[in-house]
């Protein structure tokens, strides 16, 4: 333990973490919850950061947990690109996407392979309160919880700036959301999508049990992919190999695990609350770090190589080529 805090504590020291990106040369800068956009009219650079976010804030900064985002999400592109063309442009650095901008299609595509999740909008939670018509076909009674569903659901929400809402398909059309026949082609290719990330998720040991995706149009109204694809952060991911004999014991089955940071926050203050919180322990912002890096190498079979350091100087000495 103590040499994995040293290690942790020279990390945090040496500043090998990048809290915020210093592009002033592209322009204004949008902060997100984890992403830094520079908005260059007909291009975005998106920047992950490694800030980590819950409870609606900032609780840690998490060494290479941007460039695994970045690197994650370029990879997956790649691998989907013969289904659906996506907004990467170019990756000129190992936490930098350029990216094409289109008009942002204002529907969460959420897809699902499995009855599970904790949460109030969660599929289980509204399985086990008496739901039983998901996507347009009915789910029969007595399913457990983590089990497979015969094909994949499409379980959309809406994408609006206070908050996202749980809408049915014909009430996000007569809402003027989405039109019909817009929104069977966000449908038609979320399902490709996530049935192409299951098949690869299988040959690395992976399951892909659930994900969400963002679509935008052009000024033709074609549809291309765009955010992120597959990372650790927007989809859930179990292990294959021992999935199926804790199905059949009634135990959860082994995912990547970051609640383990959250719940410390929980038990240290009242992270809704307090104005200030206390510092992430560094033992276990490292051990975050090594989970992000474990899942980068078994998502895509590549070892990871980090980044030169120090990383802002690195970012802005990629992107000055596209300096105003």
């Amino acid at each position: 333990m103590q040499s994995a805090l040293s290690k942790a504590s020279s990390l945090l020291k040496n500043k090998e973490i990048l809290k915020a990106s210093k592009c002033d040369f592209l322009g204004p800068k949008k902060a997100g919850k984890v992403r830094d956009i520079y908005d260059r009219g007909d291009q975005l650079f998106l920047i992950t950061t490694d800030r980590h976010s819950s409870f609606d804030r900032i609780i840690a900064h998490v060494p290479w947990k941007g460039q695994v985002l970045n690197q994650v999400s370029a990879w997956w592109f790649d691998k989907t690109r013969d289904i659906i063309g996506n907004h990467v442009f170019a990756i000129p650095d190992p936490n930098v996407t350029v990216a094409k901008k289109f008009k942002m299609v204002p529907v969460e595509a959420v897809v699902r392979g499995y009855l599970t999740g904790v949460t109030d909008t969660s599929i289980w939670t509204r399985y086990s309160a008496g739901k039983r018509d998901f996507d347009g076909f009915a789910l029969p009674d007595g399913m457990k919880k983590n089990q497979a569903f015969p094909s994949a659901i499409f379980d959309p929400t809406t994408k609006e700036d206070s908050h996202d809402r749980a809408l049915t398909p014909s009430e996000m059309i007569a809402d003027g959301f989405i039109t019909a026949e817009l929104f069977e082609r966000v449908k038609k290719a979320a399902l490709a999508i996530f049935a192409r990330g299951q098949e690869i998720s299988t040959r690395q040991g992976l399951i892909l049990v659930d994900t969400k995706y963002e679509f935008g149009t052009d000024e033709n109204d074609n549809l291309f992919l765009i955010d992120e694809i597959h990372t650790p952060d927007s989809s859930r991911f179990w292990q294959l190999a021992s999935y199926g004999e804790r199905f059949k014991k009634g135990e959860e089955p082994e995912y990547f695990d970051k609640e383990f940071l959250r719940m410390w926050f929980k038990d240290h203050c009242d992270p809704y609350k307090d104005e200030k919180l206390p510092e992430a322990p560094a033992e276990l912002v490292e051990e975050l770090s090594r989970r992000y890096i474990q899942m980068y190498e078994q998502i895509t079979g590549d070892k990871f190589v980090r980044g030169e350091t120090p990383i802002s100087e690195r970012i802005e000495r990629n992107l000055k080529l596209y300096a105003v």
